[in-house]
């Protein structure tokens, strides 16, 4: 299912256009093109784009860190997004190796993923790719 013309790599700020377009699409939370520049040049986020024919179609997003509560580093998948029109072409699995293989070498000993019970189309790529699910329960407060 492998297309000759995909490409998965790194985001950098000269795509920060074409993100603040797909994370509009995705969380429609109205960033500005500066904040993305900013995001890409000062953040440790690791964000992965996926380019066909040269167009960017998706993102995925992760984070690691240290904590005393737990051995080893963790890391956490945050955002996962492809277009309407680039899905069921194995993009988000790819992008998730990719992301995955720069957490293995960062020295992160396990990754989560976070998605809404009712995404089966996403759950179901994350299950292709090992994730299983837990009986967690996320609770959320806005300060």
């Amino acid at each position: 299912m492998k297309e000759k013309n995909i490409d998965i790599r790194w985001a950098n700020t000269n795509d920060a256009d074409a993100l603040l377009k797909l994370n509009e699409a995705f969380n429609g939370v109205g960033t500005s093109i500066e904040e993305v520049k900013d995001s890409l040049a000062l953040s440790d986020e690791l964000i992965a784009l996926a380019v066909i024919g040269g167009q960017a179609v998706g993102f995925a997003c992760a984070q690691y860190f240290k904590s005393f509560c737990y051995r080893g580093l963790h890391g956490e998948i945050t955002e996962m997004y492809i277009t309407e029109v680039a899905r069921r072409r194995g993009l988000a699995t790819l992008l998730i190796a990719f992301i995955e293989d720069e957490l293995r070498a960062r020295g992160v000993t396990s990754v989560k993923i976070l998605t809404g019970q009712r995404n089966e189309m996403a759950i179901q790529t994350y299950e292709k790719s090992n994730y299983t699910k837990t009986e967690e329960v996320l609770l959320q407060k806005k300060l």
